[in-house]
């Protein structure tokens, strides 16, 4: 797989090293040639894996230059020895790449509880080093993958000023993902320049409207991560207050939605990737209450696995959701069929072509509650026996 989209300055590598036992790509790092500034948003889960303290801690500073992530392991609930591999294996890479420490990050993902061992970082720091390319970030991607299905990439270029910049994303991601983010890594690079402070602020507002706004089955990891660096390579810099700075944060969400949706679909076990969108509600925040509830309801998840077009299940959990609604102004569509008119059922023959659109791989509902303006939508999957077989398999 090749991206167009790479940005400047940036190279990449992915190996097999030892900590997955499949002999699988399980240790990838993404290199700045020069210090990159860095924002970062993290687990809101109080149990944290060591690399999420660590990394928190160093990109406070503002800059980053290289992540180093493995798969396979998480690190997670492993007391001081796994904050000693943490800090020991970004001390590795910074000695062989020759930066400072500081500006080195490191994730991990994979099972909880387990303590990573450090000889597979001894023997893969080298390689990976020896083997940065700036074509090699579909490599990077696959060595974050745990339970997925497939690598997730996504790109955009822009055009600015008879310059252009890119920005560039690998995420991984599929089963114990929720709004709150979660078993989740997500990189996002740039060859714009921006300070960290703006960087920050964007990364932000973009992650609530993407991984922020994503489900698949309501559980919220250790070990979530989602770093945005921007190394100025381009060229282009990137001024506060300025349309640039706005077509800047469309194409960074742009980006973020497009990995959260790929992950989504690749949900484990998923065979549908639902779009839960509500509008007319009293303001945004309402509308992402109302959508949540929708998006997070087993009963209307495994109710798309089965392509039964129950918009009940759907009402039920707006009515739950904790918003401002009156039941007899609700109106629900699958696609742009109604199923529900001021909350009320459309009759069998609607229904029934609203089954038809569940056996879409892809779909939306539609949820107007006619109490004002907010908006918002989240990204859910269906349900799965597969599911519950990926899960009840994890650790054997």
């Amino acid at each position: 797989m090749k991206i167009c989209d790479i940005p400047l300055g940036f190279k990449f590598a992915g190996i097999a090293s030892g900590i997955k036992s499949s002999g699988k790509l399980d240790l990838g790092l993404i290199f700045s040639k020069k210090p990159a500034s860095c924002a970062g948003v993290f687990t809101q889960n109080q149990v944290v894996a060591a690399p999420v303290v660590l990394s928190r801690e160093r990109i406070a500073c503002g800059e980053c230059q290289a992540i180093l992530v493995n798969s396979g392991n998480a690190n997670a609930c492993t007391g001081k020895q796994g904050m000693t591999v943490a800090k020991e294996t970004t001390e590795m890479l910074a000695r062989q790449l020759g930066i400072p420490v500081e500006l080195v990050a490191v994730a991990s993902t994979g099972v909880i509880g387990a303590q990573l061992p450090t000889g597979p970082f001894l023997e893969g720091i080298p390689k990976l080093s020896a083997q940065l390319d700036p074509d090699a970030a579909p490599v990077t991607a696959e060595a974050m993958m745990t339970s997925d299905g497939f690598s997730k990439l996504a790109s955009a270029q822009v055009k600015a000023d008879g310059q252009s910049y890119s920005i560039l994303g690998l995420a991984k991601g599929a089963g114990m993902i929720h709004p709150n983010m979660a078993t989740m890594l997500g990189f996002v690079i740039t060859d714009a320049k921006i300070p960290a402070d703006r960087l920050d602020r964007a990364l932000r507002k973009a992650v609530g409207r993407s991984f922020n706004a994503i489900t698949v089955d309501a559980d919220t990891s250790t070990n979530d991560t989602v770093l945005l660096l921007a190394n100025g390579a381009s060229g282009v810099s990137i001024e506060a207050d300025t349309e640039a700075e706005e077509e800047f944060y469309c194409h960074l969400e742009r980006v973020l939605v497009d990995l959260a949706k790929m992950i989504v679909r690749d949900g484990e076990g998923a065979t549908k990737l639902v779009e839960i969108r509500v509008t007319g509600a009293r303001d945004d925040e309402q509308a992402k209450m109302a959508a949540r509830a929708v998006a997070t309801s087993s009963l209307v998840k495994t109710a798309f696995f089965g392509e039964d077009a129950n918009w009940g299940r759907i009402i039920a959990a707006v009515g739950y959701s904790g918003v401002q609604v009156d039941q007899e102004k609700i109106d629900i569509n699958f696609d742009a069929v109604p199923v529900t008119l001021n909350g009320l059922g459309t009759g069998v023959e609607l229904e029934e072509k609203a089954t038809e659109v569940l056996k879409q791989g892809e779909f939306t509902v539609r949820i107007e509650l006619h109490q004002g303006s907010g908006t918002a939508s989240y990204y859910t999957s269906d349900l799965t026996y597969e599911y519950i077989k990926i899960n009840a398999e994890y650790r054997t």
